[in-house]
């Protein structure tokens, strides 16, 4: 069963769905009993994945060390001590993976690239040809049997190099690196590549990165965390600002260069949780939109908007970074031609401006003051699972997708990842 260990790991850990609806013609799942599906023919069904979680081989065919390669390998990160050095060995593994996807008829695969893998010093050393010629063979592996590939530039993983060389996300410098990432990407995979991401739940790697510091780079204040050095106050903006900037510089380079010759579009993806207020009052409604702008909203605003929500402004302040005149233009010609969403779970939301707020997820000022809890009156927002953080609320889906329609005006939105664990 080794070779199934790849797939297994798709299907079951992840449950991550690519979707778009445009018509009514129905294609095949030919693993399946039934003969038809109620799916129209460019309707996108397949899985997701990430690199440093499914590839291994680490440091196999000249590929660099990455962020999360030196934050496993530290002792006391991972609880039972594993890292990522071979995983599920997808590197190896990929052409068996690929005829199972296609056995049981997905029609899309979203993966990310290792930016390591392909430019192991970023932009301070050579392109990996090695690197180049496995993503070229796994993207014609992909195209060959029918299965779009879907591909992530920035799945959590940087270059170590960068971290060294500049502190990565807290550098303006690392704008230019993921500039020269893209378009290297761009040159070597666009021809065959439709759909790209610039980056994948940017709010959850400034949130785990640098306010809790459970996630590489592992910076971190008080109350937030234990880390070494950090500021939780300020960093996680400085490093969303700066992640903000990388994106639009890089859909600048695919529109100006490669768009209208590879016929492709850009987008983003967020991790979106939908928040229910925990009462009908003022208060708590007001909350849940804070709740929104301190976590999808951060990001989607500027680079829809050209600006940060009011909500951040109002309460951060000066520690919030501002965007030059240069920068909102950048931003009002790069937008995103599609938003992706990873949902899994739902919370409530309860006002801590106007209303005592015991200590919590969500009731700092750097959070937005909204306290966050599964729970009204001892009971469950939704039905819990073995993942702690983790509630089946079917309703949040309906709810976050048009949350996300209307407050951006309609732009195309892709289902990325969602589901619940499987035991």
């Amino acid at each position: 069963m080794e070779n199934l260990s790849a797939l297994h790991a798709v299907l079951v850990v992840e449950m991550c769905f690519s979707i778009l609806i445009v018509s009514c013609n129905h294609i095949s799942l030919k693993g399946s009993s039934a003969s038809s599906s109620p799916f129209p023919s460019n309707f996108l069904l397949g899985t997701a994945s990430s690199s440093y979680q499914f590839e291994g081989a680490f440091l196999t065919d000249g590929k660099g060390l990455n962020n999360w390669d030196v934050f496993t390998h530290k002792p006391g990160h991972i609880s039972d001590g594993t890292n990522g050095d071979i995983a599920v060995d997808q590197y190896h593994l990929y052409l068996e993976d690929l005829d199972l996807m296609s056995y049981i008829g997905v029609n899309s695969y979203r993966f990310s690239i290792s930016w390591a893998r392909v430019l192991p010093k970023g932009r301070f050393g050579k392109v990996n040809r090695a690197g180049i010629d496995y993503y070229n063979k796994f993207i014609d592996a992909l195209l060959s049997r029918g299965i779009q590939p879907f591909v992530t530039l920035s799945h959590y993983d940087i270059p170590q190099e960068l971290e060294d060389r500049y502190g990565a996300w807290l550098s303006p410098k690392l704008q230019e690196d993921f500039k020269y990432y893209a378009n290297t990407c761009f040159k070597f995979f666009g021809d065959s590549v439709k759909y790209w991401v610039t980056f994948n739940e940017p709010n959850v790697v400034v949130i785990r990165g640098y306010r809790s510091g459970v996630y590489p780079p592992s910076r971190c204040s008080s109350p937030f965390g234990n880390c070494t050095s950090g500021n939780s106050e300020k960093e996680p903006f400085i490093a969303a600002h700066n992640i903000i900037l990388s994106h639009a510089a890089a859909v600048n380079i695919y529109r100006t260069q490669y768009q209208k010759k590879q016929g492709g579009s850009i987008g983003m993806i967020m991790n979106a949780v939908w928040y229910e207020p925990i009462s009908n009052s003022l208060e708590d409604k007001l909350a849940a939109e804070r709740a929104q702008s301190f976590y999808v909203n951060w990001f989607l605003d500027p680079i829809v908007h050209g600006k940060y929500p009011a909500e951040m402004q109002e309460i951060l302040g000066a520690d919030l970074p501002i965007f030059s005149e240069s920068d909102v233009e950048m931003l009002r010609k790069n937008r995103l031609d599609f938003i992706g969403i990873n949902h899994y779970t739902s919370f409530y939301i309860k006002d801590c401006i106007f209303s005592e707020c015991e200590p919590g997820p969500g009731a700092s000022r750097t959070e937005g003051f909204a306290l966050r809890t599964a729970e009204k009156d001892g009971v469950f927002l939704g039905e819990p699972t073995s993942v702690d953080w983790l509630y089946v609320y079917p309703q949040g889906m309906e709810k976050i997708v048009t949350y996300v329609k209307d407050r951006y005006n309609n732009t195309p939105i892709f289902i990325t990842e969602n589901g619940k664990e499987q035991m």
